[in-house]
């Protein structure tokens, strides 16, 4: 099973995620088989948006509107291909040490725990993977990026993908 994995988009109120993505992100996100958003969407707009590009789980962060507080989760879990996967968007306050993310995954029970808030993407693992997918709208000091997942059997593939302009590029890693 495909995965995109997207976070922090901050769409404000009568603006639009679609004419920010390019089209090369676009058709990355319509061939997966489910996209995952890990909060700060800002706006129900947004996440009716992406809803048009594919089936979505998500939870809400911290910025995001009341509507949305309300309808999507703080957290959750999902078992996919025998892969337990938490999604939350503020695990901790800083990016510097994931210690704190790592104890929560334990607390999830998780293999693997997806987070938001950085802005920045984050692949670590240990006896846990740990994956921040960035930002592709507001990424910082750091490149637009989404993270790719590949899911068969227990296994996990995955591509940091980085977009400038209308291209996208990536980097892959994997955990058995």
């Amino acid at each position: 099973m495909k995965l995109i994995i997207l976070s922090d988009t901050h769409i404000k109120p009568g603006k639009s995620l679609l004419p920010l993505l390019s089209n090369d992100l676009k058709s990355i996100i319509k061939s997966s088989d489910l996209i995952i958003h890990a909060g700060d969407f800002d706006t129900l707009e947004c996440y009716d948006e992406l809803m048009t590009l594919g089936k979505i789980i998500a939870v809400h962060g911290d910025t995001d509107s009341p509507e949305l507080m309300e309808f999507l989760p703080e957290r959750r879990v999902i078992k996919i291909e025998g892969v337990r996967i938490g999604i939350i968007h503020k695990g901790q306050l800083t990016s510097e040490n994931t210690d704190g993310l790592r104890y929560l995954a334990k607390e999830m029970n998780v293999d693997i725990l997806i987070f938001g808030h950085f802005h920045h993407a984050i692949v670590e693992k240990s006896e846990v993977l740990l994956i921040s997918p960035g930002s592709i709208t507001i990424p910082g000091i750091a490149e637009p990026s989404v993270v790719e997942l590949i899911l068969i059997k227990n296994t996990v593939k995955g591509k940091i993908i980085r977009c400038a302009g209308n291209t996208c590029s990536y980097f892959e890693y994997e955990k058995k």
